[in-house]
């Protein structure tokens, strides 16, 4: 998974600790792509300490979802 350089600077900017919820306000706030602001609200309820944090859990979910069953059944039907 790859962030866009837009949620790159977001995270970089963002003062820490912060909750998903203080995130995803201050995406809001700060005018944040609505997909950008998608991928945040997947992350789980609870405090990060710092923007590799955040970015630790959303490659997580990422590489979750590319190895999935479901994932590996639609490339084998490719």
């Amino acid at each position: 998974m790859h962030n866009s350089a837009a949620l790159d600077r977001f995270l970089r900017g963002m003062e820490y600790p912060a909750t998903r919820d203080d995130l995803l306000r201050e995406a809001a706030r700060d005018g944040l792509g609505s997909d950008d602001r998608a991928v945040l609200a997947r992350l789980p309820e609870q405090s990060f300490s710092a923007a590799w944090h955040i970015r630790y859990h959303l490659a997580r979910h990422a590489l979750a979802e590319e190895f999935s069953p479901s994932a590996s059944s639609a490339l084998a039907a490719a």
